[in-house]
């Protein structure tokens, strides 16, 4: 069939006939010149995700169509001799748009691209950055990977646990598969043999943490906002916290981690959260200037960061915002239970520790207990070690009542007043906490 007999039927139908009248003509062609289109290893397909048909021939969707301004464009998505491995696959073409994966200059460059949900991480994106994280890392021409996010408003605020809530109501193993596959992702991050760069712009929470702070160099600008703030939800700073916060300066892992408070700017840099810190307006600039580097080793990347932080002025002469508090922090949070560091902030009596204390009562008290082991624990152990030890915590989450209870009082009702079980910290039983803590047999994660 021609291009101008083609370019009439195109005329002729709205854009929901087009594809079938056009496949149609253009299916004897297509099998023609490329007998291996047919047959069920076809690389091509065209299909209907509410019927399911399947037809192998080059895959066109009411999308392609309609960005198909000039015959030329149609003809270049058409060409039949066009190499299968440079077509998109149609059922990608959603869960891709999450997440942009790219090849540019030296690098290989990770877009978390949600920004109307602050660039909330699923398990499409999952699924998506952790098999070509691991090409890249292979891949001689690749010698560093960035990670951002899209919308300038957040790298990453998180996992999008009210997915992971809604699919256990529905009996869908959603949460074993997201926090088992995030996990091994968190692992891949720290292990990478690649320089890997994460852009930590904007909001950085939960599981954007877990993008991140694992990853050799992390840059935060004016605009970051780090928090762990998952005991307020009946979760745990998952994502490797039981390694990384426990390793942070003092007693300041364990603060960020039963209080959730927020570093801001900075402060993400001063707390060892991130290794460098950029002016927010330099970032492109920072990118460009890495993309552009020739083979380099990963001493040629530092230099690169290092001389963007040297020349940032903002806060520069600003001290760090709990600086003041720090030895107050390491005496109160060093106790053995959470119990413990409450009669400490009590007992302490000033307006920072009272603040701290009214910010605690508020939280699950089941998280805070598990929190609090996790961390101990978690300090001696290797990230591998900790990310198995955690994804039994999730489990155990999962089955139990506080963590849907935060989702629904922060997430859907948002009246902001979850009602946990237990509501008291006595009630939480030595039972109770190492039933968290159990092996799940076959169904522990591993690596």
């Amino acid at each position: 069939m021609g291009l101008r007999e083609m370019w009439r039927l195109m005329s002729r139908f709205n854009s929901s006939k087009r594809t079938n009248i056009i496949l149609q003509h253009l299916a004897p062609d297509a099998q023609a010149q490329r007998p291996w289109l047919t047959g069920p290893a076809a690389p091509w397909h065209v299909g209907s995700s509410q019927t399911g048909a399947r037809t192998h021939v080059p895959c066109i969707g009411r999308r392609t169509l309609n960005h198909c301004a000039t015959r030329e464009a149609l003809c270049r998505r058409l060409d039949l001799d066009f190499p299968a491995s440079r077509i998109r696959m149609s059922k990608h073409t959603e869960a891709a748009a999450e997440v942009l994966l790219e090849r540019k200059g030296c690098a290989g460059v990770i877009t978390l691209n949600r920004p109307k949900f602050l660039n909330a991480l699923n398990l499409s994106m999952i699924r998506q950055i952790y098999p070509q994280l691991k090409k890249w890392e292979q891949d001689p021409e690749t010698f560093l990977i960035i990670i951002k996010g899209a919308g300038g408003k957040a790298f990453c605020a998180g996992g999008d646990i009210r997915v992971i809530s809604e699919a256990r109501k529905a009996n869908q193993k959603i949460a074993q598969d997201f926090f088992r596959e995030e996990y091994m992702l968190n692992n891949a991050i720290d292990s990478c043999q690649k320089p890997y760069i994460a852009l930590i712009h904007g909001i950085t929470m939960g599981g954007g943490v877990g993008l991140s702070v694992h990853g050799l160099f992390r840059v935060a600008t004016e605009k970051s906002l780090f928090a762990m703030p998952e005991t307020a939800i009946g979760l745990f700073p998952d994502v490797g916290g039981g390694y990384f916060l426990p390793r942070l300066q003092g007693k300041l892992g364990c603060f960020l981690a039963l209080t959730g408070f927020r570093l801001k700017g900075r402060d993400v840099y001063a707390a060892g959260i991130a290794t460098h810190f950029v002016d927010s307006e330099k970032l492109g600039m920072l990118e460009e200037d890495l993309l552009a580097l020739k083979s380099p080793s990963k001493e040629n990347i530092a230099d690169v960061l290092e001389t963007y932080h040297a020349k940032s002025k903002i806060d520069q002469d600003k001290s760090f915002i709990l600086e003041e508090h720090m030895d107050k922090i390491n005496s109160w949070f060093s106790a053995n239970t959470v119990e413990q560091i409450i009669e400490n902030l009590q007992q302490d009596g000033s307006s920072f520790a009272l603040e701290q204390l009214k910010v605690i009562n508020k939280m699950s008290p089941t998280s805070l207990k598990i929190t609090l082991r996790q961390l101990m624990e978690g300090s001696s152990k290797t990230l591998q070690e900790v990310l198995t030890m955690e994804y039994r915590l999730s489990q155990a989450c999962m089955r139990g009542h506080d963590f849907h209870e935060g989702v629904r009082a922060v997430l859907i009702d948002k009246d902001q007043s979850p009602k946990w079980k237990p509501a008291d910290l006595k009630e939480v039983t030595d039972e109770a906490l190492n039933n968290h803590f159990k092996s799940l047999g076959s169904n522990d994660l591993k690596f």
